[in-house]
This record gives C-alpha cells, structure tokens and sequence, in this order.
C-alpha cells in the first residue's frame, strides 16, 4: 500500500468538548478586553452639526449611513447630488481643456491645399462696393496660410533627419491694372492672378487636375506673428445645386406644305453644332426624357460623321450628295437626303492660332460637371495645339479678370499652372468677361491666323449686360473685325441653352455642350480642326420643289435655321459655318404626285400645277433643284452651286446606302422625343433595327452608343 492510499485512509480526530468550550470563552475575555481600551463616541447634538462645514456634515453622513444611523436618508440623496455636480465639473473642465485640440485637428483636416489653394478671387457682386480688390485677394490667400501654419505644428514635432530647402514662394497676388489697348491707357482692366514665372512653375504638378505646389517657405514667420488662433476657419461653399431651370428657345416644328407659289421654295442656313444631341443623351442617361425644346434634329444627325464623298481641292470646299430612299415611317412617301462633307486639312498644314480661354467662373459653376470639367476640356484641346500657337484665359464671375495675357504653347506649364489656379464662386458678369475677352484678342490680333474666343459656361448671365440682342450685335460687330466665338455648354439644372446658341450663330462659331470628358476629347482632340478651322462662312441652301413631280414637302428639322426665300442671295445676311472636315446632312420628306399618301388637300379654286411656258427642259424628271451659296474664310462674295434632284438616282454605293439608312434611323429617333406628330406608327424598336442594320464600321463606337441610347429612351420617363 502506497503512503497515498495510507493516508486517504486515516481520520481526523474529533475535536474535544472542552477544547472548544475553552476556545470561546478565550474569545470573549478578548472581545472584553478590546472594549474596555476603546468606549464608544458620542453621537454630536442637532446644534453641533448645524455649526460643522459641508463637508464634515458629509462625513458624518457618511458615517451614519455606513452604520446604519439616523442619517441614512439624508446621505443618499446628498450623495447623488454631489455625485452629479461633480460628474458636470468634470465635464466641463475636459472640454474646456480639450477644445483648442479638437479645434486645431478639425483645421487641420479640411483646410487643405487642395480645397484652399491660390485662386483667382474675382470680386463678388454680394461684396461691399468699396472694398478694395486687393482686400478681396488678401483675404482668398488666407486660406493657404491654414494649411501652411497647421503643417508647420507637425513638421516642428518631427525629428529632423536632414536639412530640407523649402520649395519657391508662391506669386504675391497683386491689382496691378493691365492697360488693355495702348492706344486708351484709360482703359485698364485688374489681372487678379497674375501668370507665374517659368522658374516658380514645379513641372511635377502640372498634370491633368493637378494643384498648385505648397508655399511652405513663409510659415516661420507667418506663424510668429500671431498663430492660428489669428486666421478664420475656412468657408467651404457647397457645391451649386439646380433643376428644372434649363432654358431652351421654344419653336414650331416645320408643317407640310404644298408645292405651290412661293411655298415651293425652300431656304435654310447649315448648322454644325452637336449640342442638342449631348444634352438629350445626358437626359436619357440619368432616365428622363428631354424637354421637346431641348431636341434639335439637326443636331441629332450632324452628331455623327457620315462617309458623304470628300471634295477633291480646298478651292471647293465642300462636295453634294444627293440620294433619294423610301420613307420608312409613312408609305408612299420619300426621303431626300442632301448630304455635305467639309474639306479636310492636315493638322501641320492649318494656320496658326490666337485664342482666348473665357471661363466662367461664377458660382454657379461650383460643380464637378462644369468647372473641373471645363478646365480638363481645355487642358485637352492645348494638346493639339502647335508650339506657335497663343493661348489667353480670361475669368468671369461678379468681375471679369484677365488671369493670363496671350501665351506661346510652347511654355505649356505656364498655361496648366495658370489653370489650375481657377475655383468657382460669386455672380455672373458675362457681357463684362466677353468684352474683356475681345479686347485681349485684338490686342494679340494675328493676320492670316485664326482668331477665336472659346467660351466656357452654363449660360447662367444674371449682372451686368444680360440682354441678348444686345451681345448678338456686339459680337457681330467683333466678326466683322475677324474675331470668332464658339461655345461650349456645361453643367444642368440651370444651362441657358437659347443663349449659348444666339452668341455662338452670330459669332460664326460651334456651339457644343459637354457632359463627360468623352465629349470633350470627341469635340475638341478628334474634331479639332472643324472646331477651330473655317473652311466656309455663310453657307446656305435652297431647294426648289418640281409641282410636275411633287405635291408636298416638309424639311425634317432646321426650324431655328430657317431663312426668308430673298436672304439666299443677299451676301450680307449671315449663315453657318463649316469647319474642316465637318459634314452636313439634311432631310426633305416628300409625296410624289399621284401618291395616296397626300397629306394636304388641294385647292379648289387654284391651278396648282406648272404653266407650259414655265416648263423647262427636264424637269418631269426632277424632284426639285438644289442651289447652294458659300464664301470662302477670307471672301465676301459667295460662291453658287447648282444641282438637280433626280427622280431617278444613279445606284448608291454599299458605304451611301449605310449612311442613308443611319441618318434615317437617327432622323426618327428625333421626332419621337418630339412628339412624333409626322412618324406615323414608327416605333423605338424600328428605330434600333434599322440603326443596327446600318451600324457600319463604328471606330470609336458612337453608333454603338445611340442604338443603347434608343433602347433607354423607350424606358424613360417624361418630363
């Protein structure tokens, strides 16, 4: 048996009666003893305790609690009360201590370099008159020095490993006045930002969204003189928020008419522009139909390049093409297609440029789709600039500003640095920054080159000279000097389309809206050349119907464009443009004599058909007869074309019958967002077959694009 198991076996003893019976009253003698050596204290009277302090009188509370006196009651509730004053002071004393820290981190969070850096801080209409411009650009430096000063805390903290050379300063801002014709010295305007020397320009941050670099070499100092208990906290503007203020001219889509008198005769000036196209797709892409307004057809066709055949030279500048096809949305009835391609010219081979950036800066351009997008469009269009070429930036807002007088591309950095600079905010002087914008033109005025303001903007004029016709006769005077305009539109909510639309006709310039940076690359990487180089001015065509071949007509689209049947050969009434490599398409719908499909009644009591001594040889094989006048960029006498419709058309090409067949497609998808009223029961879905059949090569995929366009639109929902 193992010692274990040994003693798992034995058993306590049992503890003796008298062993225990000694123990206790051991016990208590000492119990005795104790307290005989400590007598118990007298309890203090009513009158004692009111003479004792607050916090005697706790104590006693206290103890009586602990002991289960008289004075229970009363310590509980003075215990919770002291509890909860206390707790309060405590409180108030960490915040009170800790409130500059959480106020020093907050600054430091949100005001950085890239929310506050430099800018050009034009003055605002809601600033007091008599401010001083100067004032103004003080106080938008300020916003740097948060960031500068909160930096410099960290950087002092920081071990020093190495000795760091602080980076140039920044440009002081300066209200140097900029005489802007020497010829009238009176005549000045203030350069908010001055342009940045070339050696104050760090290349590493001159990339596409790129910011200024950090000033940091004045934050010693800075920060002597008073910290950052001294500077304001930084305002952060909202970005500008609007809908359902879009502006578009109001017009009556063309009616049918009858071949008869003077109704036989048909007059409209070309348009290149795109803008309707791009707005009715930005619309449809967030699940709206577009206003009926905002839809332009021709716009909606001349959005995309169609393989029309190329003129041969530059001395005419543009070729005709004539193709006749059945009307797919009314039977009986046919489509006359008139399209016109612009001669192209080689990007070495174009003239040098002089053009003026007019960016909008007001604060309705605080928005990722209008500012910072309208920045990035420019940085890509100085990407297919030629060294020579000239660039200016004027700045509009409650105050125009000229921020960079007229710069060779070749000091590119200069021009990206300049900007970069640019932040949005305050009202909307246009007609002041135009007018600034011309005057830097022709200072930089450049004879055999092209002349052109590029004007930025959602349209939104609301001080100064906002009255239309008044800057349409500006701008035409400016024309006649040789000084174009063209437009690009930004931004929803507020886009005053009708605007953008008038200067940019009477400007002899394009007018495109852009809502993505694909847009932009689409208008000013890949069509460049049309946008800026004119090949042809006031072009304007004129159809006269055969009433032997035709009982009616109606021009698919053109409305704003239409012209009176006198103005076709007066060579001072003004017309669109063509622009290098640009193409032109329209579209008659026509009821061939004897068909069903006749829409208007004849007349009772007149004779609509040709007199046989008005009959000339030939035409019971026309539809009509096609004339055309243009003039050349440097030209003020225009130029006739002439050219038959034939009944009979000569067998099309594989390549004219798929452009035939895409126009019509995108020719019908634009009268259903208008309504429909001449499509019949032309469907969304007959518009993509018939897109999808004449789809073609698609390089860079916008046809793609529209025949998913089509498919949205018939799930969107009106306006």
């Amino acid at each position: 048996m193992t010692v274990t198991e040994k003693l798992e076996k034995l058993e306590a003893p049992k503890p003796r009666a008298e062993a225990r019976l000694a123990a206790r009253n051991a016990a208590l003698v000492e119990f005795a003893r104790v307290q005989s050596n400590n007598p118990p204290q007298e309890q203090p009277t009513p009158e004692q305790v009111a003479r004792q302090g607050f916090w005697s009188r706790f104590r006693l509370s206290r103890n009586e609690t602990r002991h289960g006196g008289p004075g229970m009651k009363w310590g509980l509730f003075g215990r919770s009360a002291f509890g909860a004053v206390a707790s309060g002071c405590v409180a108030a004393f960490a915040l009170m201590v800790m409130w500059p820290m959480f106020r020093n981190s907050d600054l430091r969070g949100s005001a950085t370099v890239e929310q506050y850096e430099p800018t050009v801080d034009l003055k605002r209409s809601e600033q007091k008159k008599d401010q001083p411009l100067v004032a103004q650009q003080e106080n938008g430096a300020r916003h740097v020095q948060i960031q500068e000063r909160t930096d410099e805390l960290s950087r002092l903290s920081a071990p020093k490993s190495e000795a760091i050379s602080p980076p140039p300063p920044l440009p002081e801002l300066s209200a140097t006045p900029v005489v802007a014709d020497a010829s009238t010295p009176s005549q000045v305007n203030y350069a908010v930002a001055p342009a940045p020397a070339e050696s104050e320009i760090d290349p590493a941050n001159l990339r596409l969204g790129a910011r200024a670099p950090d000033a940091r070499a004045k934050l010693a100092s800075g920060f002597a003189q008073g910290g950052l208990a001294n500077i304001p906290p930084p305002v952060i503007e909202p970005y500008f928020e609007a809908s359902g203020d879009d502006k578009f001219q109001h017009f009556e889509i063309n009616p049918i008419k009858r071949v008869i008198g003077a109704d036989a005769v048909s007059t409209f000036s070309v348009d290149v522009d795109t803008a309707s196209y791009s707005f009715a797709r930005r619309m449809i892409n967030e699940g709206r139909l577009p206003q009926k307004d905002a839809v332009r057809v021709e716009e909606m066709l001349n959005y995309f390049d169609y393989a029309w055949p190329k003129p041969e030279s530059r001395k005419t500048p543009f070729a005709a093409t004539i193709a006749v096809s059945d009307s797919p949305w009314t039977k009986g009835k046919k489509l006359v297609h008139i399209g016109i391609k612009g001669y192209d010219i080689d990007r070495n081979e174009a003239p040098d440029a002089n053009l003026v950036f007019l960016i909008d800066v007001s604060g309705s351009m605080n928005s990722p789709d209008k500012l910072p997008l309208a920045v990035q469009s420019m940085k890509l269009l100085l990407q297919r600039l030629k060294p020579t070429d000239t660039v200016g930036i004027v700045v509009y807002a409650g105050a125009a500003g000229t921020v960079l007088e007229p710069t060779a591309v070749k000091n590119e950095d200069k021009i990206l640095k300049a900007l970069d600079s640019l932040q949005a905010g305050g009202s909307t002087a246009g007609a002041e920054g135009i007018e600034l914008a011309y005057q830097l033109a022709e200072k930089n005025f450049r004879k055999g080159a092209v002349n052109r303001v590029m004007l930025a903007t959602d349209g939104d004029f609301n001080v100064g000279i906002d009255n239309t016709e008044e800057l349409k006769s500006f701008i035409e005077r400016k024309r006649e000097k040789g000084i174009f305009l063209s437009v690009l539109g930004f931004g929803e909510g507020n886009y005053r389309d009708e605007l953008a639309q008038a200067l940019a006709q009477n400007g002899n310039g394009v007018a495109a809206y852009i809502d993505t940076i694909a847009e932009a690359k689409k208008v000013l990487v890949e069509q460049s050349t049309g946008s800026l180089f004119t090949i042809a001015k006031d072009v304007k065509l004129q159809v006269e119907f055969n009433p032997r071949t035709v009982a009616e007509y109606r021009l698919v689209g053109y409305e704003t464009r239409a012209l009176k049947r006198e103005d076709f050969n007066n060579d001072k009434i003004d017309a669109g443009d063509v622009g290098a490599g640009h193409t032109v398409t329209a579209l008659y719908e026509i009821t061939p004599v004897g068909s069903s499909a006749v829409s208007v009644d004849a007349l009772r009591y007149q004779s609509e058909g040709a007199a046989d001594k008005g009959d000339k040889s030939g035409s019971r094989n026309e539809y009509g007869f096609l004339k055309i006048r243009y003039k050349l960029p440097n030209e003020d006498a225009s130029t006739l074309v002439t050219q038959p419709i034939p009944l009979e058309t000569p067998a099309l090409s594989a390549v004219i019958q798929r452009e035939v067949g895409f126009s019509t497609a995108v020719a019908g998808f634009a009268q259903l967002l208008k309504g429909g009223t001449y499509t019949g029961k032309l469907g969304y879905e007959d518009v993509i077959e018939q897109a999808q059949k004449s789809r073609g090569e698609d390089r860079n995929g916008y046809r793609a694009e529209f025949i998913e366009l089509v498919r949205k639109a018939s799930k969107a929902k009106g306006m």
